[in-house]
This record gives C-alpha cells, sequence and structure tokens, in this order.
C-alpha cells in the first residue's frame, strides 16, 4: 500500500494510550496493517506500532528472519497483533540494548521481562496467546508500550547507558534511522 512517515518522540499522540480495535476484518483495518508492514520493512524495523505512523489503535506488528538493525538477534516470527495483554512469567528481568524508530538515531539499556505471556487477537478476531523469551519478549514489550503512550526512554534506568548510536558504538555499521 504505502511508506508512512514515522512520528519522532515529541509528537504528542506518542504519549496517549491507543484505543481498542473494536471492527475486525475490514477493509481499513488490513489497509493500515499493510501500511505498517510496508513501513516497517522499509526502514529495517523490528517492529512497529500504529500509533508511530499517526493511527490511535491497539496494533503492533513485529517479526523478522534476520534484521540489520538488530544483526544478533534470533529470528521472532511475524506477528499481528491487536488489543494486546502481557502478562510476566516471572519476576526475571534482562537488560539490553534498544533503539526505536521513532528515536532515530539513538539507543539504551532498558530493563524488560525476561519471559512473557501475550494474548490479543489477530486482524480477525481470532485469538493468540504465546509465551515467549528472549529478544522476542523484548520486541513485544517494546511494540506494546507504544500502545500505552511509552517511549524506550522512559525506562532506561541508567542514563550513562543512552546516547547516541554513532558515539556509542564508533565504527559500527549500525543502521538506526
Amino acid at each position: 500500500m504505502a511508506i508512512k512517515s514515522v512520528l519522532k518522540m515529541g509528537e504528542p499522540l506518542l504519549l496517549q494510550q491507543a484505543r481498542l480495535v473494536e471492527q475486525f476484518d475490514t477493509p481499513q483495518l488490513h489497509a493500515l496493517i499493510q501500511d505498517m508492514r510496508d513501513t516497517m520493512t522499509h526502514l529495517n524495523g523490528a517492529g512497529l506500532a500504529a500509533p508511530q505512523i499517526g493511527v490511535s489503535l491497539q496494533v503492533v506488528i513485529f517479526g523478522f528472519e534476520k534484521n540489520q538493525r538488530y544483526p544478533d538477534a534470533d529470528e521472532v516470527p511475524f506477528t499481528i497483533l491487536l488489543n494486546p495483554q502481557l502478562t510476566p512469567l516471572s519476576e526475571d528481568m534482562e537488560e539490553d540494548w534498544e533503539g526505536c524508530l521513532s528515536v532515530p538515531g539513538m539507543r539504551g539499556i532498558v530493563p524488560r521481562f525476561a519471559r512473557l505471556r501475550y494474548q490479543g487477537v489477530d486482524p480477525y478476531g481470532n485469538g493468540i496467546d504465546r509465551s515467549v523469551s528472549g529478544f522476542h519478549a523484548r520486541v513485544v514489550q517494546h511494540e506494546c508500550d507504544h500502545l500505552q503512550g511509552i517511549l524506550y526512554p522512559m525506562r532506561i534506568r541508567d542514563f550513562r547507558q543512552f546516547g547516541f548510536t554513532d558515539v556509542l558504538f564508533p565504527g559500527q555499521q549500525i543502521i538506526d534511522d
């Protein structure tokens, strides 16, 4: 369909809670998801939330086989998740580097639950219920944060581990915009 502009940190919509999707399997919903997929693919993203392209609905997409922005990450199956609910499966947290298409050129160390269960529905209203860990769990938490008006810098505990990618990782080819 179309590659959309990604809103950047500072845009008020990114700080708002997104609305629940109430109608499934509509042409408008399918067009939104295709626009999100085209945009995420074009920008080498690991995931994208509808608010990032200016649509205040609880829709996230994520997944990849290989990702230039996260070359060491394990494969994450492509998923379209609407109205998600996350449940940590333990109190164990992992800290790792994150970036965001809405915060281009920057990275930070973010704590996330190591294991979690996510539930929601697909574009047709069919249930999704998965338990995941590792990078898959990190991506889901990052994208679902967007639906609550949370950007990853808000979760950083130590701002000495937050900065511009080219300064933090000099000489490395990290795609981040």
